[in-house]
């Protein structure tokens, strides 16, 4: 969950007058959890790029989005080749290629 500031509030708790006079970086914070084994892969990740743990965690987050992505166009590119030729007789081996590109096997 995104740590967002409430405008508006006033009183005991206001983030608001503590955050005063701070310029703004545009990024949202959150606070993650992760298994002591991941956190290990991360932490060795971090270490070899000569980054904090945080922007460790930015990078693979981006990097495994940008994968997803270059996924999800290879699918529809490759759907589209294959539906254009609809030779029966590679059903199945475009069904296992499908398969993998969608589950990332």
């Amino acid at each position: 969950m995104p740590h967002s500031i409430k405008v508006g509030e006033s009183g005991r708790g206001s983030r608001r007058s503590a955050l005063k006079g701070k310029a703004s970086t545009g990024s949202a914070r959150y606070t993650v959890g992760l298994t002591p084994a991941l956190a290990h892969q991360v932490e060795r990740y971090a270490k070899a790029n000569d980054s904090s743990m945080s922007k460790a965690i930015a990078a693979l987050v981006r990097v495994g989005l940008e994968g997803q992505e270059h996924r999800k166009r290879e699918f529809f590119s490759k759907l589209k080749a294959n539906l254009a030729s609809a030779d029966l007789s590679r059903e199945d081996e475009l069904l296992d290629e499908f398969r993998a590109l969608i589950l990332g096997h």
